[in-house]
């Protein structure tokens, strides 16, 4: 290549690279005018701490934590993060608005509502005991004749029962008629008065005046309507005074006996209505008052009997009938919340209360009647709060994940001893700050054999310095969950 050829290539190639040069220089200025100017080192680590991610988590399974967003392995659901933010109150817990609408969360108010100390149990129908008739010999005689009736036959007010002959009776009557006949008004009067002392009834003594005649025969009736339950005469019987002739249990009228459980005997009042519904006459209620409470209570059921009287005017209610029944009580204006709303545990019962920015306090509450689908509260909650009515499941675990019912079951309360420390030897087998398994002796104040069983740890700070093989002394305390381990130390001897 000639000097004069190679002349134009130089000037070409010089020309390139200055278009280059130009070209980057002009996009790292315009790079520079397009970022936003660089904020101040406080205002940095402010906003970058402000949300820093902890840790990610599925809500369905709190415990399990993982160092990078994903699917999660349990559910078909992406993980949440954690920030460092979310900590707040340490009496409560946070959970992204979201995730509470996407899982059903529903509130419900604290509301004033009526409730009244309506009562569903079971009854059993008997006689009633005070409507009793007993027909006795008044004065000594003979049994003439007997109606043909037999124990269980019911009997209408007035029926024959048998017919008596009494010669006192008769006698009497014939000293009243000759004494009459002579008209002396006083030995008449007396001899009337004899006629009542023999025990002669009214009835017969205003027949003798009125006819004039001496009844020697007389008829013995039933004196009101009911059951024969004992017949105890039968033609040519001798009878004496005072002897029972029949007993008659009247049906106008019966008793309800019904079981109350212990735990609502003082739900029941003299005096409250009952409704009664027997299987026998569907679709029909009998109404009734609670006529009695019996002071003594069924040692193998442990319930107290209420009676309530119905009445029974043709019959049909008869004894041995059971019936499903219904006892109003007063009805009174509390504070309740949905019955749903209610976590319960062998010792206590709690409610989640909604705060502002969606977080959420478990409270401990003092419950009382219950009624339909609502719940009275005694204490631990004001008129217009807010609780969750569904989805607790959601707020419960984030709250066991952040420690919140712990530190709620273990915070100091008036008058309530702390629940006792079990302790025993062991053997770490395994261990890491959540949990420890541990092939222990026997927990002797728990009544425990020794097993090999997993216990969780109350605070990471337990597992530090120990390792499998180790024998330590371990102290439990029973929780709502369960064991917890708040105790281990490395001093005791494998048993």
């Amino acid at each position: 290549m000639n000097p004069s050829s190679f002349k134009p290539l130089v000037g070409r190639a010089v020309a390139a690279v200055l278009l280059i040069a130009l070209g980057v220089a002009g996009g790292l200025m315009w790079e520079r005018t397009r970022q936003p100017p660089a904020a101040g080192p406080d205002a940095t680590a402010t906003s970058t701490d402000e949300r820093r991610v902890l840790y990610w988590y599925d809500p369905m399974v709190p415990a399990q934590q993982f160092d990078k967003p994903g699917k999660s392995p349990f559910m078909d659901m992406e993980l949440v993060p954690k920030y460092a933010d979310e900590g707040g109150d340490a009496a409560s817990v946070r959970i992204d608005p979201s995730i509470a609408q996407n899982l059903g969360t529903r509130l419900a108010p604290v509301t004033r509502t009526d409730i009244s100390d309506t009562l569903q149990a079971t009854g059993l129908v008997r006689y009633n005991e005070r409507d009793i008739a007993i027909v006795q010999a008044r004065s000594g005689g003979y049994v003439e004749r007997v109606a043909r009736l037999a124990p269980g036959d019911v009997v209408k007010a007035g029926a024959l029962i048998a017919e008596l002959l009494v010669p006192q009776w008769a006698a009497a009557q014939q000293e009243y008629l000759a004494l009459k006949a002579t008209g002396d008004a006083d030995l008449t009067a007396a001899a009337e008065a004899r006629m009542r002392l023999a025990g002669m009834p009214e009835r017969l003594i205003r027949e003798v005046k009125a006819s004039g005649r001496v009844k020697d025969r007389i008829a013995i009736t039933a004196p009101i309507g009911g059951e024969l339950q004992s017949l105890d005469v039968r033609p040519g019987m001798t009878l004496s005074a005072g002897q029972t002739l029949a007993r008659i249990n009247g049906i106008a009228s019966v008793w309800l006996d019904v079981a109350v459980p212990q735990a609502q005997a003082g739900r029941v009042r003299t005096g409250h209505a009952a409704e009664a519904r027997f299987a026998a006459f569907p679709g029909e209620t009998v109404t009734g008052r609670v006529t009695a409470i019996l002071p003594s209570i069924d040692p193998a059921a442990r319930t107290l009997t209420a009676r309530i009287e119905l009445p029974n005017r043709d019959g049909r209610i008869r004894p041995g009938l059971s019936a499903e029944v219904q006892i109003a009580g007063t009805t009174e204006t509390a504070l309740t919340v949905p019955s749903e709303a209610v976590i319960r545990s062998s010792s206590r019962a709690l409610v989640i209360v909604a705060e502002d920015n969606g977080r959420y306090r478990p409270v401990e509450v003092t419950l009382g009647r219950q009624a339909n689908d609502r719940t009275e509260v005694l204490s631990g909650l004001t008129e217009g709060q807010q609780v969750v009515a569904s989805g607790q499941f959601l707020i419960d675990s984030e709250a066991s994940l952040q420690g919140v019912l712990d530190r709620l079951s273990t915070a100091p309360k008036s008058g309530a001893p702390a629940a006792p420390l079990h302790e025993a030897d062991a053997v770490i087998e395994e261990i890491d700050g959540e949990e420890a398994t541990l092939a222990h002796g026997p927990f002797e104040s728990l009544s425990m054999p020794g097993m090999t069983m997993v216990f969780p740890l109350a605070h990471p700070e337990l597992a530090r310095g120990l390792k499998p093989g180790d024998p330590v002394r371990v102290g439990v305390r029973q929780t709502d969950d369960g064991l917890l381990v708040e105790k281990l130390d490395k001093r005791g001897s494998a048993k």
